[in-house]
């Protein structure tokens, strides 16, 4: 996929005057490793806006993205559960010690791992499937597979396992064979396990004219869990087990990985300033948007501040699992709830996808000034303050922004449903740009924002440079505004950023995705997978 070629402004308002800092303009993906920052940025204290901005680089950002590339090449993919993800963490890990920051890998466990799903008769056959967010381990090493109420028959509308009623008669101990429609899969859970199953095996809908309702599914569970392993899989998988006389074997064993977490030690230790992206991909390849973009510009910020002495501590985090359900996130969260140390984190600041291809400038809508959060996401007061520096940032460098669905559905979900004011930002996933769209962002109408979303083409070639620079720098401007205060969102004093530097009223979201308060397709397409309802 061809790079884009329009060069980024890299000008800043300073005391009323326009402040030019070195730019780098057309930049070409190079063949080795980065140049180096520029001179001096590893040694001096980047504590401007002026000085930091100018450390952090889109070449630097690519030298990462090239280390998350190699490590794809040489082990297929950097998924949760593989070597990939493993050498990905000790990357991180390695340049962040080097950084000078404090840093480690925190274990999670959940359920996952090498899972199975196989038919054992009237076929043997082994199928493609995820494990549910929410489900239990356990192994069943063969068992008669019971379809509660499914439907095979186009439409294939059904109510499967949607009430206790349909697990009449259900024989203790048999694998719950579902589908998917109408109600929760959690509710589906729930009464196979009220009836005694072993197992559940949730399949895809399968409507041909939808291609989400044939494919393995990768369900979650929401807030609920269940102590019997839960699995989705394919329209197809489905309805092979549906067969008369089918048995099974379903095993989700207990799977370990780690979230890395550093620190740059404040002056106010007890209000961090926290900074998060997921750091694993899924399977089919690099992952080198989704997520090794909002990775690789954490790390060349991380570089470029290693000298400073913050007033409030900074934390940033590459998450691990976020693929398979914000586990990692999630799995952390739980961890500092349990510890007594969650009320310390002032805010999160979340960056998933940020130089997509086919790009459109995008922040988290915490003011649901275009879109109206969804029932049951709660929205944390000072997270509109959160999103009100990214809309100046942009407004800063003159380039046209969006608002994207407060969704839930990326790593700041854990910390939004306990209180923690969030946002962040986002370039775009599987939606279609509009004409005019284009005419503000340029790109291509109807074409995806990222064409290569969750694909093995989301390699080094998929990335809009433009993007990628222009985000890098909104989150360095973020991170280091909060680094010195972050009154405006908690109340806690801080300090002024030293400088003359003027920041602007923002110009507001363009509305491209529907009038104010009006949008109804997802907020640019924020949908990475985690499918919560079963309709």
């Amino acid at each position: 996929m061809t790079l884009s070629t329009s060069p980024s402004r890299r000008a800043l308002v300073a005391g009323g005057a326009l402040v030019a800092l070195l730019g780098t303009g057309l930049v070409a993906v190079p063949s080795g490793a980065a140049p180096a920052s520029p001179r001096g940025c590893d040694m001096r204290n980047n504590n401007t806006y002026e000085k930091l901005l100018e450390c952090v680089t889109v070449d630097g950002v690519l030298e990462h993205e090239q280390a998350f590339q190699a490590i794809a090449d040489e082990h297929g993919s950097r998924a949760d559960q593989t070597p990939g993800y493993e050498a990905s963490v000790e990357y991180v890990l390695d340049v962040l010690e080097d950084a000078g920051w404090e840093a480690e890998k925190v274990a999670f466990t959940y359920p996952g791992g090498d899972s199975v799903l196989q038919q054992l008769t009237p076929v043997d056959a082994v199928y493609d499937h995820n494990v549910a967010t929410g489900s239990g381990t356990g192994e069943v090493e063969e068992a008669e597979v019971v379809a509660v109420d499914i439907n095979l028959t186009p439409p294939r509308d059904n109510t499967s396992g949607c009430e206790e009623s349909d697990f009449d008669d259900f024989p203790a101990g048999a694998i719950a064979l579902v589908q998917r429609g109408t109600c929760p899969f959690a509710d589906k859970a729930l009464n196979a396990v009220t009836a005694g199953a072993s197992a559940v095996v949730i399949f895809n809908q399968g409507d041909t004219d939808a291609p989400d309702r044939i494919n393995t599914l990768n369900p979650t569970l929401g807030d609920v869990t269940v102590d019997i392993p839960v699995v989705g899989t394919n329209f197809a998988a489905g309805e092979a087990l549906a067969q008369e006389g089918s048995t099974a074997r379903v095993v989700v064993p207990e799977a370990t990985s780690y979230n890395v977490i550093a620190e740059l030690p404040g002056r106010n230790d007890d209000n961090v300033v926290m900074a998060g992206a997921h750091l694993d991909s899924v399977p089919a390849g690099a992952g080198i948007n989704d997520n090794g973009s909002g990775s690789a510009a954490l790390l060349e910020i991380a570089q470029a501040l290693g000298n400073h002495k913050p007033q409030n501590t900074v934390r940033f985090a590459w998450w691990g699992a976020e693929e398979l359900g914000l586990i990692g996130s999630t799995q952390w969260v739980n961890q500092q709830l349990e510890a007594g140390t969650l009320d310390e984190v002032a805010l999160y600041l979340n960056f998933d996808m940020i130089g997509s291809p086919n790009y459109v400038f995008m922040v988290y809508d915490a003011n649901e000034s275009t879109f109206p959060a969804p029932d049951g996401v709660p929205i944390p007061e000072g997270s509109a303050q959160i999103e009100r520096v990214f809309e100046s940032f942009y407004t800063l460098r003159e380039q046209p922004y969006d608002d994207t669905l407060f969704s839930g559905r990326s790593d700041y979900q854990a910390f939004i449903n306990n209180g923690i004011p969030s946002s962040g930002l986002f370039t775009g996933a599987e939606t279609r740009k509009t004409e005019e769209q284009v005419e503000i962002w340029g790109g291509t109408a109807g074409a995806q924002f990222d064409p290569c979303y969750h694909d093995a083409c989301d390699d080094i070639g998929n990335l809009d440079l433009h993007a990628l620079e222009v985000n890098a720098d909104a989150i360095a401007f973020a991170v280091l505004t909060f680094a010195y205060s972050t009154e405006d969102v908690n109340g806690v004093p801080g300090k002024k950023v030293p400088g003359n530097f003027t920041i602007p009223e923002p110009d507001g979201p363009r509305h491209t995705f529907g009038p104010p308060r009006g949008g109804t397709d997802g907020g640019g397409g924020l949908d990475h997978d985690h499918e919560v309802q079963a309709s």
